[in-house]
C-alpha cells in the first residue's frame, strides 16, 4: 500500500515567524498555503541533525511517558541535535498531519539540517511513518503505542531508515498487536520493545523509555552522519 499522502495535497511553507526564546524553546509559527502550524523549536546553532516530535489525536502539546518530548528537546541539544515539536492543525486527519510534519522538515532543511529522526505517539506513529516514506532525509523513526492504520509504508523504509517501536502490553487504547503488525511489515534495521505493565502513555516506564529513545536517536543519527563521509 502506498503512502496515504497524495501529490495532489500540496503544502507550501510561505514564511516562518520565530519569537524570542521561552523557557528552553523558541515558539515558531509556520505560515503555509494550508494554514498556520505552531511549533516549539529547541535550537542548536548550525545543527545538521534534528528530531521532529508529534503526539496523538488529542493535539495540543501532548507528550507520552511523563513529558518525554520536552525532556528530549532539552537533552538532545547537548548532543548537537535540534528538536521541533509540532502542534497539528487538524489532529484527527492523517494526510493533513503528515503535511504538518513535512512542513517542519522543510523549515529545518532551510536552516541547514540534513539528517532527521521522527517520533510519534499513538496516531502520531502513523503520521511519522507516512512522513518518513515521503522524505529520503529521514534516518530513523520511533513510534510509541502506534496505531496500525496508515502504517503500511513502514515496509518501504529499509534500508535507509531504521525503526524503533515501543508499546505497553496493558494499553487499553491500542493493543500491542498494532506495533507487532508494523514490526512484521518493516525490514531491518528494526526493533520492537514491549512493556508488560505499561499503558497507552507508557508513564509507568517513563524513565526507561527516555533512556531507550534518547540513546536510539543519538546512535542512529550519528551512524547516519558517519556513513555520509
Amino acid at each position: 500500500m502506498p503512502p496515504i499522502y497524495d501529490e495532489s495535497f500540496e503544502m507550501i511553507v510561505e514564511n516562518a515567524e520565530e519569537k524570542p526564546q521561552e523557557k528552553e524553546y523558541h515558539p515558531v509559527k509556520l505560515i503555509t498555503s494550508r494554514g498556520s502550524i505552531h511549533c516549539r523549536y529547541y535550537l542548536v546553532e548550525s545543527a545538521k541533525k534534528a528530531v521532529i516530535l508529534v503526539g496523538g489525536v488529542g493535539g495540543d502539546w501532548d507528550s507520552p511517558a511523563r513529558a518525554l518530548y520536552p525532556l528530549l528537546g532539552e537533552v538532545l541539544q547537548k548532543d548537537g541535535i535540534a528538536s521541533l515539536r509540532i502542534q497539528y492543525r487538524n489532529p484527527t486527519d492523517l494526510v493533513e498531519s503528515t503535511l504538518d510534519v513535512l512542513a517542519g522538515l522543510t523549515y529545518l532543511q532551510d536552516k541547514g539540517v540534513e539528517e532527521f529522526a521522527l517520533i510519534g505517539h499513538s496516531f502520531g506513529g502513523a503520521v511519522v511513518i507516512q512522513a518518513a516514506a515521503q522524505s529520503p532525509d529521514v534516518r530513523t523513526v520511533v513510534t510509541i503505542a502506534t496505531q496500525s492504520y496508515g502504517t503500511d509504508p513502514a515496509s518501504t523504509l529499509a534500508t535507509r531508515c531504521s525503526l524503533l517501536l515501543l508499546h505497553g502490553i496493558s494499553d487499553p487504547v491500542l493493543p500491542v498487536s498494532c506495533s507487532q503488525y508494523v514490526y512484521q511489515l518493516a525490514s531491518e534495521p528494526k526493533r520492537l520493545i514491549v512493556y508488560p505493565d505499561a499503558g497507552h502513555d507508557l508513564n509507568e516506564v517513563a524513565d526507561e523509555v527516555y533512556l531507550v529513545v534518547r540513546n536510539w536517536i543519538v546512535q542512529q543519527l550519528n551512524r547516519a552522519a558517519a556513513s555520509s563521509y
